[in-house]
């Protein structure tokens, strides 16, 4: 049991520590203001914004941005812009949380709401994981078809065996694992830093895209690709992922303690979030300066866009790049996604299963519509099927963002750590345009706007 995170103060009951196997392992050098650089401590706090990070760039990503640039240009970059800025402050948030109250947001769900809403709230959740593990699996046989030449189907299934390296990484340690994490990271945002250089875009225009503009929401095939960038940009599951991997820092559990380990986890998260930024604008500025601009504006679907970028950029080695980052997207994104689906299900449930059983589990309730779908429509089946899965994903955030506003603007929760007014309302107003968004698009489907 974590026994420094208090019963009272606005909580029913004591937390178990999340994520126990790794709770407290990774020590933090001078605790508190004094003792080690500044360096040093960011160095000590560095890794769990990355792991969030690679939730931000998943091969769902891919097909959002894809999609948005070969179709409408650079006009939605202002959508991957201010998805990113609401994920670095809901990141924030979810940091502070974990820090604070020595809980996850799971486990802070099942302490403060009654069991039929927590278990409500659990099985959205777990939605989200299923969608978001799709949108992996997915986009990892599209990478190993692309490379080589392995049939949908066939690829779709052996990511399955995947989980092998999510325990292969588990038991090394935790830091091991956020180096791998890293390395295929920095892989993703090389590849596509190649990938800008071949296709030089138009700066003006693309600094242009990045302004907002009310076409996003009055037209509605745009407004469905928002959509889904926005679930694709702002995972629901990463705001329970990020409350529990920052309490693998051993920092000091007292108010000072805790200030600086909040003011190290945002800025570890900001950092790669802006990575994250950039990778996701690489891929639809990608999209427009290459198939937009030269009116190929149907290019929704990864193999289309692997198939056409050497020809139209004069360079073979571009859809090598394409593909070789597409597969590290895939690879990172399982690693996250396993966290994730163990802190949600203990968080809720207080069930623990050993990380393959875990890893199984949810692999398989992906794999499932994934075959079906590769074997009855084929490559543009699960195109659609991905591009889905992020809409599944936003419609699923409200009920992960507004939970962590409300405790963290909760002063008896929170205690000195309560959000400022001006963080409280940002956050409020951010929790609004997601429902809205999604209130829209609900709207637009069933015909009444």
């Amino acid at each position: 049991m974590n026994e420094d995170a208090p019963a009272t103060n606005g909580w029913q009951t004591r937390s178990d520590d999340s994520l126990p196997e790794v709770f407290r392992t990774i020590p933090v050098p001078g605790a508190g203001l004094g003792g080690a650089r500044f360096w040093t401590k960011l160095g000590a706090f560095s890794g769990p914004g990355y792991l969030v990070a690679v939730g931000y760039m998943d091969p769902g990503n891919w097909a959002t941005d894809l999609a948005g640039g070969s179709r409408f240009g650079y006009t939605l970059l202002s959508v991957i812009l201010l998805s990113n800025i609401m994920a670095i402050v809901l990141q924030a948030l979810s940091a502070k949380l974990g820090i604070v109250t020595g809980r996850d947001l799971a486990q802070a769900c099942r302490d403060h709401y009654s069991r039929p809403v927590g278990l409500m709230l659990w099985g959205a959740c777990e939605l989200a994981i299923i969608a978001c593990d799709l949108a992996e699996v997915i986009g990892t046989a599209i990478a190993l078809q692309l490379l080589f030449g392995l049939p949908l189907v066939w690829g779709v299934c052996l990511t399955a065996f995947d989980v092998l390296l999510i325990l292969l990484l588990q038991q090394r340690g935790f830091r091991k694992l956020e180096a791998f994490v890293i390395a295929l990271l920095v892989i993703i945002a090389g590849c596509f830093a190649v990938e800008l250089a071949l296709s030089q875009p138009a700066i003006a225009d693309v600094l242009r895209g990045y302004v907002p503009t009310t076409q996003v929401v009055t037209n509605p095939a745009m407004l469905y690709i928002a959509i889904g960038i926005l679930g694709a940009t702002v995972m629901p599951h990463n705001l329970y992922l990020h409350s529990s991997v920052v309490q693998t820092r051993a920092f000091e559990r007292d108010d000072e303690g805790r200030r600086e380990a909040i003011r190290y986890a945002t800025i570890d998260s900001t950092v790669a979030l802006t990575l994250a930024l950039f990778v996701n604008s690489a891929i639809l500025i990608l999209a427009a300066s290459t198939f937009h601009v030269a009116g190929r504006t149907d290019v929704a679907e990864i193999g289309d866009a692997y198939q056409l970028l050497a020809p139209m950029l004069g360079v073979g080695l571009a859809s090598t790049l394409f593909a070789v980052a597409l597969l590290a997207s895939g690879q990172n994104s399982t690693i996250t996604a396993t966290l994730a689906g163990q802190i949600v299900m203990e968080g809720f449930l207080r069930i623990r299963l050993p990380a393959w059983q875990r890893r199984l589990i949810t692999r398989l309730l992906a794999i499932i519509p994934a075959v079906t779908v590769a074997i009855l429509y084929g490559e543009s089946g699960t195109a659609r099927l991905l591009v889905l899965s992020q809409v599944v994903l936003s419609m699923q955030l409200p009920f992960a963002v507004i939970p962590l506003v409300a405790f963290t603007s909760d002063r008896k929760k929170m205690g000195e750590f309560v959000n400022p007014a001006w963080l409280k309302w940002s956050a409020w107003i951010i929790a609004a345009v997601i429902v809205g968004l999604n209130l829209k698009l609900l709207a637009t489907f069933v015909g009444i706007a």
